[in-house]
Parts: structure tokens; sequence; C-alpha cells
């Protein structure tokens, strides 16, 4: 179970906060049921409730400092995606953003940087369902990243390319 002020990852909510562990008094929903009230980092206004008895791996810790450290120490060596065929494209993107492991992000994220570069070699523009899920990918990762190491999200590229230099 999850604490008052522990950030989490929530599905495609990114990074969330726990503010508080509560019942719902709606109409309809078990009264006795306990909730995650929790609050998206980067998504001012939003509030997301998640039971605190589900298990289905839509939410997990977000990482600590260490834990981000050793994953952009592990950039350089982790693998691209292997694409079958350009039709499943959107899934695999799909599959690995709703995965919220980092891992996965950076993988996401070194593929279809490597695939812009290959495109705009030939002249071509970059795809927009490229475009969409690089920027999700980011966002989600650079979000986890900037909590962690406790630096502006808009500076985490930045770091992670000094680090990888």
């Amino acid at each position: 179970m999850y604490k008052k002020g522990q950030y989490v990852i929530c599905g495609v909510n990114g990074i969330c906060q726990v503010e508080d562990i509560t019942t719902l008094n709606l109409d309809g929903v078990d009264k006795s049921r306990k909730y995650y009230l929790l609050k998206p980092v980067f998504s001012n206004g939003s509030t997301v409730y998640k039971p605190t008895d589900l298990n289905d791996g839509s939410i997990r810790p977000a990482l600590n400092k260490k834990e981000a450290e050793e994953l952009i120490s592990e950039i350089p060596s982790i693998n691209t995606i292997a694409i079958a065929d350009e039709k499943t494209l959107e899934k695999t993107y799909k599959d690995l953003i709703h995965s919220s492991d980092p891992k996965s992000l950076v993988s996401l994220i070194k593929t279809i940087h490597m695939r812009k570069e290959k495109r705009l070699l030939k002249g071509f523009k970059v795809t927009a369902l490229d475009s969409r899920y690089f920027k999700q990918a980011e966002d989600f990762l650079y979000g986890e990243l900037s909590v962690a190491l406790d630096i502006p999200r808009n500076e985490v590229r930045e770091y992670i390319t000094e680090r990888c230099e």
C-alpha cells in the first residue's frame, strides 16, 4: 500500500502524488472500499481515484533518485525496438506507453529518434504517429525523472545528454 505524499506512476496519468487514501461517498460505489486520491504532478486540476486493492499493475512506485541515475547510466545500452511491420507500429507504441516501464519508454524514444533520423536523411517528414508517441514517451519519462532527480522537467533531456556523453 502506498502512503500519503508518495510519488507513483499511474498509467497514462504519468507521475502522481498520493494525496490521500479515502472512501468515496457516491451512489453505487462500495462505501467501505478504499481509494488512492492521486494528483498528477504535471496536470493541474486533475484528480485520479484508484482502488487500493487493485493489483493490475496500473500503479507502480515512482523511481527514486538512485534508480533514476541507474536508468540514465543504462540508456546507451538499452536496445531499440524491433519493428516487424508498419501495420502493427501503433499497437507496439501504445503497448509500450501503457506499460509505464521506464526502460520501455527509453527504448521507444530511441527507436522513434532513429526512425526520425532515417526519414530526414531520405528527405521525408517525420510521421504524425512517431511525433505523437515520441512526445508522450518523453512526457512520461521526463516527468518521472524530473521528480526523482528534483530538477525541472524541461531540463531533463539536457541532463540525460550530459550524463550519456
